[in-house]
């Protein structure tokens, strides 16, 4: 008796295009691809500054201060988790008023309004490892210009910044 010859049928079919699915997820998976780049060297020092300005906080020197001792935030860009980046440095930025005097003189001076609405004005330098793309840095598998929206979170802080500057290659 001679036996029936396999065909293949849907299931089988969709078992397929499931593996293959899956074999896709591990070949183009970010930390895989990341630890790749890493291996070649295609990963390189980025340094991210990044400006957070007029948001309103009751003492904006322990926002600095935490995110100083912390040594690293946890940054999201375009709604994306990155996760956590060192930081390098953060800077308390001085938010200026400006006049026009009658004899056509431009004057500024420090804001007197910053002790009873205090708000937090600050550059956050970051330090990671990224790849110079066609389109601008890539930066934790996100392209990253200058004035890209970022929201950085620390341990008791999440504010929301721009991109002020970007330097490749630089340690």
């Amino acid at each position: 008796m001679a036996e029936p010859s396999r065909r293949f049928s849907l299931v089988d079919a969709g078992a397929a295009a499931a593996v293959l699915v899956a074999a896709a997820g591990v070949v183009w998976s970010p930390k895989l691809s990341g630890t790749v780049a890493r291996a070649t060297g295609a990963l390189v020092p980025v340094t991210v500054m990044v400006d957070v300005r007029g948001v309103p906080v009751a003492n904006p020197d322990s926002v600095i201060n935490a995110a100083r001792e912390a040594g690293k935030v946890a940054i999201v860009i375009r709604n994306q988790p990155h996760g956590s980046v060192p930081v390098e440095q953060v800077v308390s930025l001085q938010r200026q008023i400006s006049a026009v005097l009658p004899d056509g003189r431009v004057v500024s001076a420090p804001d007197p309004n910053k002790d009873q609405f205090p708000s937090l004005d600050a550059r956050f330098v970051l330090r990671g490892e990224g790849r110079k793309g066609a389109d601008g840095v890539v930066f934790g598998n996100q392209n990253l210009k200058i004035g890209a929206p970022i929201e950085l979170e620390g341990p008791n802080f999440r504010i929301n910044g721009s991109v002020t500057g970007l330097q490749v290659g630089k340690s």
